[in-house]
Protein backbone atom coordinates (compact mmCIF):
# COMPACT_ATOMS: atom_id res chain seq x y z
CA UNK A 1 0.00 0.00 0.00
CA UNK A 2 1.59 3.29 -0.93
CA UNK A 3 1.78 6.31 2.03
CA UNK A 4 -1.05 8.55 0.21
CA UNK A 5 -3.82 5.56 0.39
CA UNK A 6 -2.64 4.58 3.78
CA UNK A 7 -2.94 8.51 5.10
CA UNK A 8 -6.65 8.71 3.42
CA UNK A 9 -7.06 5.27 5.49
CA UNK A 10 -5.98 6.83 8.83
CA UNK A 11 -8.20 9.80 8.46
CA UNK A 12 -11.23 7.52 7.02
CA UNK A 13 -11.32 5.15 9.67
CA UNK A 14 -12.31 7.53 12.40
CA UNK A 15 -15.01 8.78 10.59
CA UNK A 16 -16.92 5.18 10.44
CA UNK A 17 -17.40 5.62 14.33
CA UNK A 18 -18.77 9.59 14.64
CA UNK A 19 -21.77 9.80 15.20
CA UNK A 20 -24.50 10.56 13.16
CA UNK A 21 -26.12 14.66 13.89
CA UNK A 22 -29.71 15.05 13.56
CA UNK A 23 -30.84 11.31 12.56
CA UNK A 24 -34.02 10.01 13.38
CA UNK A 25 -35.49 6.92 14.19
CA UNK A 26 -38.14 4.86 12.31
CA UNK A 27 -39.70 1.09 12.01
CA UNK A 28 -40.78 -0.68 9.24
CA UNK A 29 -44.81 -1.75 9.98
CA UNK A 30 -44.71 -4.34 7.47
CA UNK A 31 -42.52 -6.77 9.31
CA UNK A 32 -43.64 -4.98 12.60
CA UNK A 33 -39.76 -5.26 13.87
CA UNK A 34 -37.47 -2.42 14.19
CA UNK A 35 -35.20 -1.43 11.80
CA UNK A 36 -31.95 1.03 12.00
CA UNK A 37 -31.87 3.41 8.93
CA UNK A 38 -28.50 4.43 9.73
CA UNK A 39 -27.05 0.65 9.94
CA UNK A 40 -26.83 0.86 5.46
CA UNK A 41 -24.18 4.13 6.18
CA UNK A 42 -22.82 2.59 9.29
CA UNK A 43 -21.74 -0.63 6.85
CA UNK A 44 -20.58 1.35 4.16
CA UNK A 45 -18.32 2.95 6.12
CA UNK A 46 -17.14 -0.15 7.32
CA UNK A 47 -15.57 -0.87 4.13
CA UNK A 48 -12.62 1.52 5.40
CA UNK A 49 -11.36 -1.30 7.74
CA UNK A 50 -9.31 -2.90 5.22
CA UNK A 51 -9.10 -6.67 6.49
CA UNK A 52 -13.03 -6.63 7.58
CA UNK A 53 -14.38 -9.24 4.45
CA UNK A 54 -17.96 -9.41 5.46
CA UNK A 55 -20.44 -8.48 8.16
CA UNK A 56 -24.21 -9.73 8.88
CA UNK A 57 -26.61 -8.57 11.23
CA UNK A 58 -30.32 -9.94 12.47
CA UNK A 59 -32.51 -8.60 15.18
CA UNK A 60 -35.30 -10.81 16.31
CA UNK A 61 -34.44 -13.11 13.45
CA UNK A 62 -34.58 -10.85 10.40
CA UNK A 63 -31.45 -10.42 8.60
CA UNK A 64 -31.23 -6.34 8.68
CA UNK A 65 -28.36 -6.75 6.30
CA UNK A 66 -25.60 -8.90 4.52
CA UNK A 67 -22.54 -7.71 3.07
CA UNK A 68 -19.69 -8.84 1.71
CA UNK A 69 -16.57 -6.16 0.82
CA UNK A 70 -13.35 -6.36 -1.48
CA UNK A 71 -15.29 -9.55 -3.49
CA UNK A 72 -16.17 -11.71 -0.31
CA UNK A 73 -19.48 -13.40 -0.22
CA UNK A 74 -21.59 -13.96 2.95
CA UNK A 75 -22.81 -17.08 1.87
CA UNK A 76 -19.27 -18.36 0.34
CA UNK A 77 -17.26 -20.41 3.62
CA UNK A 78 -14.25 -18.90 5.24
CA UNK A 79 -11.85 -20.40 7.72
CA UNK A 80 -13.74 -19.02 11.25
CA UNK A 81 -10.33 -20.41 13.35
CA UNK A 82 -11.30 -20.00 17.17
CA UNK A 83 -15.05 -19.01 16.56
CA UNK A 84 -15.60 -22.81 16.35
CA UNK A 85 -14.29 -22.94 20.13
CA UNK A 86 -18.04 -21.91 20.42
CA UNK A 87 -18.83 -24.97 18.65
CA UNK A 88 -17.38 -27.63 20.00
CA UNK A 89 -18.43 -25.74 23.45
CA UNK A 90 -22.24 -26.54 21.94
CA UNK A 91 -21.19 -30.19 21.21
CA UNK A 92 -20.16 -30.80 24.77
CA UNK A 93 -23.44 -29.77 26.06
CA UNK A 94 -25.27 -31.66 24.11
CA UNK A 95 -23.06 -34.75 24.57
CA UNK A 96 -23.87 -33.71 28.69
CA UNK A 97 -27.82 -33.35 27.85
CA UNK A 98 -27.90 -36.99 25.82
CA UNK A 99 -25.95 -38.62 28.89
CA UNK A 100 -22.70 -39.38 26.73
CA UNK A 101 -20.75 -37.61 29.26
CA UNK A 102 -21.45 -36.84 32.90
CA UNK A 103 -20.82 -32.84 33.28
CA UNK A 104 -18.23 -30.35 33.33
CA UNK A 105 -16.75 -31.48 36.64
CA UNK A 106 -16.23 -35.31 34.75
CA UNK A 107 -12.40 -35.72 35.28
CA UNK A 108 -10.50 -35.87 32.18
CA UNK A 109 -7.21 -37.77 32.72
CA UNK A 110 -10.10 -41.40 33.11
CA UNK A 111 -11.32 -40.33 29.44
CA UNK A 112 -7.83 -39.99 27.62
CA UNK A 113 -5.93 -42.90 30.12
CA UNK A 114 -3.68 -44.00 27.22
CA UNK A 115 -2.77 -40.50 26.14
CA UNK A 116 -1.09 -39.66 29.42
CA UNK A 117 2.60 -39.48 29.18
CA UNK A 118 4.71 -42.51 30.80
CA UNK A 119 4.96 -40.63 34.49
CA UNK A 120 1.65 -38.19 34.54
CA UNK A 121 2.08 -34.93 36.14
CA UNK A 122 -0.58 -35.56 39.72
CA UNK A 123 -2.17 -32.67 38.85
CA UNK A 124 -3.48 -34.74 35.24
CA UNK A 125 -6.06 -35.76 37.91
CA UNK A 126 -7.90 -32.97 38.49
CA UNK A 127 -8.25 -31.39 35.53
CA UNK A 128 -12.27 -31.50 34.95
CA UNK A 129 -14.23 -30.65 31.46
CA UNK A 130 -14.86 -27.53 32.19
CA UNK A 131 -11.54 -26.55 33.04
CA UNK A 132 -10.97 -27.30 29.37
CA UNK A 133 -14.05 -25.48 28.54
CA UNK A 134 -12.29 -22.40 29.84
CA UNK A 135 -9.34 -21.83 29.69
CA UNK A 136 -8.49 -23.20 33.34
CA UNK A 137 -6.24 -26.59 32.63
CA UNK A 138 -2.93 -25.27 33.98
CA UNK A 139 -1.13 -26.78 31.28
CA UNK A 140 1.17 -24.53 28.98
CA UNK A 141 -0.49 -23.16 25.83
CA UNK A 142 -0.12 -24.54 22.64
CA UNK A 143 -1.58 -21.95 20.78
CA UNK A 144 0.53 -18.27 19.72
CA UNK A 145 4.56 -19.03 19.52
CA UNK A 146 4.06 -22.62 20.92
CA UNK A 147 1.25 -23.66 17.89
CA UNK A 148 3.54 -24.69 15.32
CA UNK A 149 5.14 -26.98 18.00
CA UNK A 150 2.20 -28.55 18.75
CA UNK A 151 0.71 -28.92 15.42
CA UNK A 152 4.12 -30.72 14.13
CA UNK A 153 4.00 -33.14 16.67
CA UNK A 154 2.77 -36.88 15.49
CA UNK A 155 0.18 -37.05 18.54
CA UNK A 156 -1.87 -34.14 19.19
CA UNK A 157 -3.64 -35.14 21.83
CA UNK A 158 -0.62 -37.20 23.58
CA UNK A 159 1.64 -33.78 23.13
CA UNK A 160 -1.36 -31.33 24.56
CA UNK A 161 -1.31 -33.57 28.05
CA UNK A 162 2.08 -33.49 27.88
CA UNK A 163 2.76 -29.90 28.24
CA UNK A 164 4.33 -28.60 31.59
CA UNK A 165 1.97 -27.35 34.40
CA UNK A 166 2.30 -23.27 34.65
CA UNK A 167 -0.47 -23.40 36.91
CA UNK A 168 -2.89 -25.38 38.61
CA UNK A 169 -6.06 -26.87 37.57
CA UNK A 170 -8.69 -23.95 37.77
CA UNK A 171 -6.23 -21.04 38.06
CA UNK A 172 -5.51 -18.24 35.39
CA UNK A 173 -6.93 -18.55 31.98
CA UNK A 174 -4.66 -20.39 29.78
CA UNK A 175 -5.76 -20.14 26.07
CA UNK A 176 -5.26 -22.83 24.45
CA UNK A 177 -6.09 -24.99 21.39
CA UNK A 178 -4.60 -28.28 22.73
CA UNK A 179 -7.65 -27.65 25.18
CA UNK A 180 -10.49 -27.60 23.51
CA UNK A 181 -8.78 -30.49 20.42
CA UNK A 182 -8.61 -32.44 23.86
CA UNK A 183 -12.53 -31.87 24.15
CA UNK A 184 -12.83 -32.91 20.25
CA UNK A 185 -10.73 -36.44 21.46
CA UNK A 186 -13.37 -36.85 24.12
CA UNK A 187 -15.92 -36.60 22.34
CA UNK A 188 -15.08 -38.77 19.49
CA UNK A 189 -13.57 -41.73 22.09
CA UNK A 190 -17.47 -41.36 24.11
CA UNK A 191 -19.62 -41.35 20.91
CA UNK A 192 -17.96 -43.23 18.55
CA UNK A 193 -18.35 -40.97 15.80
CA UNK A 194 -16.01 -37.81 14.75
CA UNK A 195 -16.79 -34.48 16.15
CA UNK A 196 -18.06 -33.56 12.28
CA UNK A 197 -20.83 -36.32 12.32
CA UNK A 198 -21.40 -35.02 15.61
CA UNK A 199 -21.71 -31.61 14.46
CA UNK A 200 -23.80 -32.35 11.08
CA UNK A 201 -26.28 -34.30 12.93
CA UNK A 202 -26.94 -32.64 16.40
CA UNK A 203 -27.19 -29.57 14.56
CA UNK A 204 -28.48 -30.85 11.44
CA UNK A 205 -32.43 -29.48 12.57
CA UNK A 206 -30.51 -25.67 12.44
CA UNK A 207 -31.32 -25.68 8.21
CA UNK A 208 -28.48 -22.86 7.41
CA UNK A 209 -25.95 -24.81 9.40
CA UNK A 210 -23.31 -26.43 7.74
CA UNK A 211 -19.38 -27.04 8.04
CA UNK A 212 -17.31 -27.25 4.39
CA UNK A 213 -14.16 -27.94 5.90
CA UNK A 214 -12.50 -29.09 8.99
CA UNK A 215 -8.88 -29.82 10.16
CA UNK A 216 -8.08 -33.10 11.53
CA UNK A 217 -4.76 -34.27 13.29
CA UNK A 218 -2.73 -37.33 12.34
CA UNK A 219 -4.96 -39.26 13.83
CA UNK A 220 -7.78 -38.35 12.29
CA UNK A 221 -9.78 -36.05 15.02
CA UNK A 222 -11.09 -33.22 13.86
CA UNK A 223 -9.25 -30.36 15.34
CA UNK A 224 -11.10 -28.89 18.47
CA UNK A 225 -11.05 -25.20 18.19
CA UNK A 226 -9.55 -24.12 14.34
CA UNK A 227 -9.55 -24.23 11.06
CA UNK A 228 -13.22 -24.92 10.56
CA UNK A 229 -14.81 -23.15 7.65
CA UNK A 230 -18.11 -22.19 7.03
CA UNK A 231 -19.95 -19.14 5.44
CA UNK A 232 -21.02 -16.14 7.77
CA UNK A 233 -24.66 -17.02 6.41
CA UNK A 234 -24.53 -20.35 8.84
CA UNK A 235 -22.47 -18.92 11.41
CA UNK A 236 -25.29 -15.98 11.58
CA UNK A 237 -27.64 -19.43 12.47
CA UNK A 238 -25.50 -20.86 15.13
CA UNK A 239 -25.39 -17.76 16.64
CA UNK A 240 -29.30 -17.37 16.52
CA UNK A 241 -29.39 -21.17 18.19
CA UNK A 242 -28.17 -19.32 20.84
CA UNK A 243 -30.20 -16.41 20.83
CA UNK A 244 -33.04 -18.16 20.78
CA UNK A 245 -32.43 -20.15 24.29
CA UNK A 246 -31.05 -23.09 21.79
CA UNK A 247 -34.14 -23.48 19.62
CA UNK A 248 -34.32 -23.39 15.93
CA UNK A 249 -36.53 -21.19 14.20
CA UNK A 250 -39.10 -23.72 13.98
CA UNK A 251 -38.69 -23.97 17.86
CA UNK A 252 -37.20 -27.27 17.79
CA UNK A 253 -34.76 -27.88 21.09
CA UNK A 254 -30.94 -28.13 20.22
CA UNK A 255 -29.34 -27.26 23.41
CA UNK A 256 -30.50 -26.31 26.43
CA UNK A 257 -31.03 -23.26 27.68
CA UNK A 258 -29.03 -24.22 31.33
CA UNK A 259 -26.00 -25.25 28.92
CA UNK A 260 -26.13 -21.27 27.17
CA UNK A 261 -26.54 -19.98 30.21
CA UNK A 262 -23.80 -21.17 31.67
CA UNK A 263 -21.64 -20.99 28.80
CA UNK A 264 -22.07 -17.07 29.38
CA UNK A 265 -21.03 -16.85 32.71
CA UNK A 266 -17.58 -14.82 33.63
CA UNK A 267 -15.39 -18.25 35.01
CA UNK A 268 -11.75 -16.56 34.51
CA UNK A 269 -10.12 -12.95 32.49
CA UNK A 270 -8.32 -12.66 28.79
CA UNK A 271 -4.90 -11.30 29.54
CA UNK A 272 -5.07 -10.75 25.85
CA UNK A 273 -8.38 -9.13 25.56
CA UNK A 274 -9.14 -8.38 29.13
CA UNK A 275 -12.76 -9.32 28.54
CA UNK A 276 -14.54 -12.36 30.68
CA UNK A 277 -14.78 -15.89 29.47
CA UNK A 278 -17.06 -18.35 29.93
CA UNK A 279 -17.11 -22.00 28.23
CA UNK A 280 -15.77 -20.95 24.49
CA UNK A 281 -17.57 -17.38 24.67
CA UNK A 282 -16.16 -14.05 25.79
CA UNK A 283 -17.89 -11.06 27.63
CA UNK A 284 -18.21 -8.02 27.13
CA UNK A 285 -20.33 -4.70 27.04
CA UNK A 286 -21.35 -2.64 24.87
CA UNK A 287 -22.74 0.74 26.43
CA UNK A 288 -25.74 -1.01 28.61
CA UNK A 289 -26.04 -4.21 26.83
CA UNK A 290 -24.36 -7.46 28.14
CA UNK A 291 -22.38 -9.01 24.89
CA UNK A 292 -21.34 -12.91 24.54
CA UNK A 293 -19.12 -13.35 22.14
CA UNK A 294 -16.66 -15.87 19.88
CA UNK A 295 -13.33 -14.92 18.37
CA UNK A 296 -11.05 -16.35 15.91
CA UNK A 297 -7.77 -14.88 15.15
CA UNK A 298 -7.63 -12.39 12.03
CA UNK A 299 -11.38 -10.89 13.41
CA UNK A 300 -13.38 -13.47 13.00
CA UNK A 301 -16.49 -12.26 14.86
CA UNK A 302 -19.55 -13.98 16.34
CA UNK A 303 -21.33 -11.30 18.71
CA UNK A 304 -25.06 -11.86 20.71
CA UNK A 305 -26.64 -9.39 22.29
CA UNK A 306 -29.91 -10.85 23.99
CA UNK A 307 -31.11 -7.75 25.47
CA UNK A 308 -31.32 -6.15 21.72
CA UNK A 309 -32.37 -10.30 19.84
CA UNK A 310 -29.16 -9.23 18.25
CA UNK A 311 -26.42 -11.31 16.17
CA UNK A 312 -23.85 -9.53 14.33
CA UNK A 313 -21.50 -11.74 12.46
CA UNK A 314 -18.31 -10.29 10.73
CA UNK A 315 -15.64 -12.03 9.11
CA UNK A 316 -11.66 -10.68 8.51
CA UNK A 317 -8.58 -11.55 6.73
CA UNK A 318 -7.28 -14.67 8.42
CA UNK A 319 -3.67 -14.02 7.99
CA UNK A 320 -3.69 -10.77 10.11
CA UNK A 321 -3.46 -9.98 13.69
CA UNK A 322 -6.36 -8.53 14.85
CA UNK A 323 -4.56 -8.27 18.45
CA UNK A 324 -1.73 -6.46 16.96
CA UNK A 325 -2.98 -4.16 14.07
CA UNK A 326 -6.10 -2.57 16.40
CA UNK A 327 -8.53 -4.25 13.62
CA UNK A 328 -10.15 -6.47 16.77
CA UNK A 329 -10.67 -3.24 18.61
CA UNK A 330 -12.02 -1.56 15.55
CA UNK A 331 -14.89 -4.75 15.19
CA UNK A 332 -15.68 -4.19 18.88
CA UNK A 333 -16.63 -0.37 17.72
CA UNK A 334 -18.10 -1.20 14.91
CA UNK A 335 -20.68 -3.41 17.16
CA UNK A 336 -21.09 -0.51 19.47
CA UNK A 337 -22.38 1.79 16.86
CA UNK A 338 -24.51 -0.61 15.26
CA UNK A 339 -26.07 -1.27 18.76
CA UNK A 340 -26.30 2.16 19.38
CA UNK A 341 -28.57 2.74 16.46
CA UNK A 342 -30.93 -0.03 17.30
Amino acid sequence: MNMDRRSLLLCAVPLLFAPFAGASRRTIPASGKPLAPLLPEILNRAAALEPLETALVAQRGEILSSRGYRGHSPTAPTNIKSVSKAVISALVGIAIDRGLLEGTQQKVAPLLADQLPAKPDPRLARITIGHLLSMQAGLARTSGANYGRWVSSGNWVRAALSQPFVDEPGGAMLYSTGSTHLLSAILTRRSGRSTLELARDWLAPLEAFSIAHWERDPQGIFLGGNNMAMSPRSLLAFGELYRNGGRTPAGRALISPTWIDQSWVVRTYSRFTGDGYGYGWFQRRAGAHDVHYAYGFGGQMLYVVPSLELTVVMTSDEMQHAGRSGHRRDLHRLLEEIVATL
